[in-house]
């Protein structure tokens, strides 16, 4: 018989007006939109008989509202560490907007002036991970976009910029766990997105 090993399951938060904008919203502490609301009530059919020993959220309101509309937020743990990006200077800038600033900019390499740095999010990741590795079972995370991505990265073992390469839409559930043993992490699960915005 085969060990089973533990899940950490990882949900981003539900949309907001910025996020829908494509708006890189950092620490500002914005509220779901209805829609946002209406995707973070759907987690609760979505995770439904998930059995998890320990539930993480994000201190920002985004994520710690789609925790509670999930049906968590009387057992989830308030985790600083699990807090977006700072991304100072470009904070509430789009993508596009950033570029006419700095052409060719990309944040996985690039950064954010005044904000904080690839390296500090990806050591707070890694706090992160060691928690969900500790965990006497499964565990469930609510935090935002880009943290999520580079909480998966770290979790392979791989540096903070491979983040680059998972796309993470809003509300979307993903799972991290093991292949044949607890040397093997793997991403079991990526960027499940509630039916209604499939």
């Amino acid at each position: 018989m085969s060990e089973s090993f533990p899940i950490a399951w990882l949900v981003r938060h539900g949309e907001t007006e910025w996020s829908l904008a494509g708006r890189h919203t950092g620490l500002t502490d914005l509220p779901l939109t209805a829609r946002g609301e209406d995707t973070a009530r759907d987690l609760v059919a979505r995770l439904r008989g998930l059995a998890v020993a320990k539930v993480y959220t994000s201190p920002l309101r985004r994520a710690a509202r789609t925790c509670a509309l999930a049906g968590y937020g009387d057992v989830a743990e308030t985790d600083p560490d699990l807090v977006e990006w700072d991304y100072g200077e470009f904070e509430g800038l789009t993508s596009r907007e950033i570029r006419t600033r700095q052409p060719g900019w990309a944040l996985f390499r690039d950064g954010c002036p005044r904000g904080e740095s690839l390296a500090a999010v990806g050591a707070r990741a890694d706090r992160v991970v060691q928690r969900l590795r500790a965990a006497d079972g499964n565990t469930l995370v609510f935090s935002s976009g880009h943290f999520l991505r580079v909480l998966a990265a770290r979790w392979l073992g791989e540096a903070p910029s491979t983040a680059r390469h998972f796309v993470l839409g809003t509300a979307a559930l993903c799972a991290l766990g093991y292949d044949h043993d607890r040397t093997e992490p793997v991403i079991r699960l990526w960027n499940q997105l509630p039916q209604s915005v499939r």
